[in-house]
């Protein structure tokens, strides 16, 4: 009987630890996704008139290229440590608009517009991500805002997490080497005019099916997030999943937190 007894206790025991592990999602702390980065994306390019184009780059940039041909090619053959900078110095660049958004992005209550722009410096290589990438943000007519983007050039979502009025932006920087496509991700302010990572989601997307190598595979992460409070930014949780290169295929869950290489 005390053998038996003891295995009950032990039993109850180990139910009552199960039983306290958190979930993932309950609906006491129930997540909202931010972003999935398992689905497809893809959006066409903002289509932004000419005119106004022409107004956001001049106000940007001092002087600047409108064609690559335009370029001199021998303009970083000096010793510069930072080419990028020498281009841009001599307005050897050929800038374009790749993204934007509207919301409050530098203080609550503006109605602003925010303009990714590809800076494009002349003879700026796959090394160089061919090129800086800037954030130009605009109240109506006046710029209030021109920001490096550390290579990021795709708006993913914008958000609010923390509900205070001032908006968020998923940011997304992509690479292809050999055949393999790699996406990193970051959740980004503007607040009074500064960048700020909130957040560095590292790799959210390796996808080496393109190379059509043996073994061939695809990983993505999610990014979700729970108890949305005014004033407080709330915990962000990454999973990642893989699946093999057929689209038949199913997502599987293979762990939390940021990807590993």
């Amino acid at each position: 009987m005390k053998i038996i007894g003891l295995v009950l206790v032990t039993l109850a025991l180990c139910c009552t630890g199960l039983a306290q592990k958190p979930s993932l999602s309950t609906p006491q702390n129930p997540r909202e996704i931010l972003i999935d980065f398992r689905s497809d994306r893809a959006r066409p390019t903002p289509k932004i008139p000419l005119a106004t184009q022409k107004s956001v780059l001049a106000k940007v940039f001092r002087r600047y290229l409108s064609d690559e041909s335009q370029c001199n090619p021998d303009l970083i053959g000096d010793s510069s440590a930072d080419p990028l900078k020498a281009a841009r110095a001599a307005g050897q660049m050929v800038p374009a608009i790749v993204d934007m958004a509207t919301g409050s992005f530098t203080a609550a209550g503006q109605v602003q517009t925010a303009y990714v722009i590809s800076v494009s410096e002349c003879n700026a290589s796959h090394a160089d991500n061919f090129g800086t990438k800037r954030i130009a943000i605009f109240s109506g007519q006046r710029l209030v805002a021109d920001l490096d983007l550390d290579f990021r050039s795709s708006i993913e979502r914008k958000t609010d997490l923390n509900a205070d009025g001032i908006d968020e932006l998923v940011m997304a920087s992509g690479d292809m080497h050999q055949g393999i496509l790699t996406e990193m991700a970051a959740l980004l302010e503007f607040r009074n005019g500064r960048p700020r990572v909130i957040e560095d989601f590292g790799t959210v997307t390796e996808d080496s099916c393109p190379s059509e190598m043996r073994g061939s595979s695809a990983r993505a992460s999610v990014i979700s997030y729970s108890s949305v409070l005014p004033g407080m930014m709330p915990r962000l949780h990454i999973d990642n999943y893989s699946r093999g290169c057929s689209k038949a295929k199913r997502w599987r869950f293979i762990s939390s937190g940021k990807m590993q290489k």
